[in-house]
């Protein structure tokens, strides 16, 4: 999937609970390496040898980032921001913003962190052309790449501790919007790092958009299901069924229409977990919530 036309479901579906996340790190004291998803685990030697298992194929998926609410008792899957707390007895996926800065995060990040942040020839941070305040991270060297796998793997640990079975690494695409600074390549080696730290920790790992990746970097990263956002829209599903089988959660959104989504469940719905919400992804209960599944 292309940048642009990833952008607009991606960012949109991750705009409130870049927000929710800013306040409750703002509540908290503390900025984001202080949050609770900062608590380390280890693994056991027997959990780090298993693969840890994908979300239930075909489940039905509910997709919470604009803010958690209570799921139906028919919600097999939830995917929720990482300083959202899982769902109890419900597969749980923590959404994990691993190679952008959330909007109230970057402030943190130049203070802390201000060499993992990608900047041009004159010095100037590299921001989403579509999205202020949300800068890049540099993952343009092995040592840069190692630095900002220890930081983004602390919040995949918390996720971990938290109880959530599985992360969503959202931004692979990020190096389409990079002005030619970053490469496909420094990102699957980053995401590698992650897949590896995620699956050390008992997690599973998704593949959040970015159709363009061959198998083999699929496998080299170590990928266990994928997120894909209007996959319908863009003719691009069976990419992620050819690398994932059944583990594959598609989200269609109503801004596009109906008939991507009435199309998706006629081709794969008795497969996959098919999926239609608002773009905004707002919790149920709230004005122009949708959230309907085959």
């Amino acid at each position: 999937m292309s940048s642009r036309r990833a952008a607009a479901p991606r960012r949109g579906a991750r705009t409130v609970a870049a927000v929710l996340g800013a306040l409750v790190l703002a509540a908290c004291g503390a900025g984001p390496s202080g949050a609770p998803a900062a608590t380390a685990t280890t693994a056991s030697p027997a959990a780090s040898a298993a693969r840890p298992a994908p979300p239930p194929a075909g489940g039905v998926l509910d997709y919470q980032l604009g803010g958690a609410y209570p799921p139906a008792a028919d919600v097999d899957v939830v995917v929720r921001d990482r300083t959202a707390p899982p769902v109890r007895g419900v597969y749980s996926v923590c959404y994990v913003n691993a190679f952008q800065t959330q909007p109230g995060e970057t402030a943190w990040w130049r203070r802390a962190h201000p060499d993992l942040l990608l900047r041009d020839a004159r010095g100037r941070l590299v921001e989403d052309a579509d999205w202020p305040g949300e800068v890049l991270l540099d993952t343009s060297t092995s040592a840069r790449r190692t630095a900002a796998a220890r930081v983004v793997g602390r919040w995949v640990d918390g996720c971990a501790a938290a109880g959530y079975r599985a992360v969503e690494l959202d931004n692979l695409d990020a190096f389409t919007r990079s002005g030619g600074r970053l490469t496909q390549g420094q990102a699957v080696a980053f995401a590698g790092l992650l897949a590896q730290r995620a699956h050390a920790a008992g997690l599973a790992v998704a593949q959040k958009n970015t159709a363009e990746l061959t198998r083999r970097q699929v496998r080299a990263v170590g990928f266990d299901f994928a997120v894909a956002e209007e996959c319908q829209v863009w003719d691009e599903c069976d990419v992620y069924t050819g690398h994932y089988g059944r583990h594959v959660l598609e989200v269609e959104y109503t801004d596009t229409g109906r008939r991507p989504f009435r199309e998706a469940c006629a081709a794969r719905g008795d497969r996959v977990s098919v999926l239609l919400r608002d773009r905004d992804v707002v919790p149920r209960g709230t004005r122009g919530h949708v959230s309907e599944h085959c």
